[in-house]
């Protein structure tokens, strides 16, 4: 008699409690009732005016982001929702406080907070309690390169002895589906677990989503099926860089002042570094950001180590804590760039790494970014040494092109930016 597999997390009770049925059911209720406990207890219930109202929804639109948020992010490599979900509900409560203000909707700012409160706390516990369940538990079929992938936090791997589940229950099953090794044993196995509705994935599938990168041998689709991005995210982002672009640059005014003033006294040269990259759709243009090198040192063996004597003083903090990339805000006015984007490289090293990677060109179908996954998640490359790597990283963000990869790069250029992660 065959045996018959079952899927981890397959049970009605399971799906309940650990899917966003349970989030909207239970979670979303409370959060909207915790609130309510004011000094006159449950008594505004019976009574709602506008403003409360208007709070409430308002909270309520804020749980729902969250929630769909925290769960698109944890789709991806390096997504440790414990670190990104106090910033996740702050950014998220202050671009509903935004929205009321611009709506001219009045609410009250203790509800609000009480509700804030509550969705951190929610959120939070959730994360604690679920963590081990929602790491995924996957078997690996013995053969081709299957076996050469190594788990981590969000991926447990269990090595299968032979064509059969042992009565475990797994989220998914791994098999190099295009190696020669592969037994018709092997294959009814994988048939039946795709009748048991137990996911089979291709050894590039899981590769990718564990080192955030996809191989460059050859062109990669994204989600989608298709080579070309979403056209329509593409011209949301462009909105919302050049919004954010012009609030941020009399912000941060007198940084730019003072960072211009100190690079002045430290060393003779221009405060702007100037250069011709390759950006968007191939076309040329100049990259604008503070100097942070001697101008009468040049060479490239300076890479090769870690102290590189051609930064100043001065550059060696700027650099640090990227307020170097700042002056680029003007590259995101003009169209050229993005804040989240591949790294734009030089004219030479571009054609440099062309006749290497035929289709180098095609990370220049987005706009190019001041921060990147690779930077996020690679740090500071040399040229020669981590181009390969960077380039997977790249042609990744561009698979994955989406609002929430967007989201989860911005939260760790923050952390980048506080910790000096891959600076040189």
């Amino acid at each position: 008699m065959t045996e018959t597999y079952e899927r981890r997390h397959s049970r009605w009770y399971e799906q309940l409690l650990l899917g966003v049925p349970f989030q909207l059911l239970v979670g979303l209720p409370l959060v909207l009732l915790i609130p309510g406990l004011d000094r006159w207890g449950w008594a505004f219930w019976n009574f709602l005016p506008d403003y409360r109202a208007n709070t409430l929804i308002a909270i309520a639109v804020a749980f729902v982001l969250i929630l769909f948020t925290l769960r698109r992010m944890n789709r991806f490599p390096g997504a440790q929702l414990g670190a990104y979900t106090l910033p996740t509900v702050t950014v998220v409560f202050l671009l509903v406080v935004a929205a009321l203000f611009f709506l001219r909707e009045s609410y009250t700012r203790q509800v609000l907070f009480t509700g804030y409160l509550a969705c951190l706390v929610w959120f939070i516990v959730g994360n604690f309690i679920g963590r081990r369940y929602r790491r995924l538990k996957l078997a690996v079929v013995p053969v081709g390169q299957a076996t050469s992938i190594k788990g981590t936090q969000q991926i447990e791997l269990r090595q299968l002895q032979a064509p059969d589940l042992k009565h475990v229950r797994y989220d998914g099953v791994v098999a190099d589906l295009h190696s020669d090794d592969l037994t018709p044993e092997w294959e009814r196995f994988l048939a039946r677990c795709t009748l048991a509705h137990i996911p089979v994935y291709h050894t590039k599938q899981i590769r990718e989503s564990i080192t955030g990168r996809v191989e460059v041998t050859h062109l990669s689709e994204n989600e989608y099926g298709a080579l070309l991005p979403n056209g329509l995210y593409q011209g949301i982002k462009r909105l919302v860089d050049l919004a954010g672009a012009l609030m941020l640059l009399p912000l941060l005014s007198p940084l730019l002042l003072v960072t211009a003033l100190m690079i002045k006294r430290d060393s003779p040269g221009p405060v702007l570094f100037v250069q011709t990259r390759m950006g968007y759709r191939g076309r040329p243009f100049k990259v604008y950001k503070f100097r942070s090198m001697y101008c009468d040192q040049q060479g490239r063996g300076f890479t090769e180590g870690d102290d590189d004597p051609r930064i100043t003083r001065v550059g060696r903090v700027i650099r640090k804590y990227r307020i170097d990339e700042l002056p680029q805000i003007l590259n995101v006015i003009r169209g050229e760039m993005s804040f989240i984007g591949p790294r734009p490289e030089s004219l030479q090293l571009s054609e440099w790494y062309e006749q290497d990677v035929p289709f180098f060109s095609y990370r220049h179908v987005v706009r190019p970014g001041i921060s990147g996954w690779a930077q996020v998640e690679q740090g500071y490359a040399a040229e020669v040494d981590g181009m390969i790597a960077k380039l997977q990283y790249d042609f990744y963000y561009i698979k994955h092109f989406s609002l929430w990869i967007d989201v989860l790069i911005g939260f760790k250029t923050l952390k980048t930016i506080l910790t000096g992660f891959g600076a040189r």
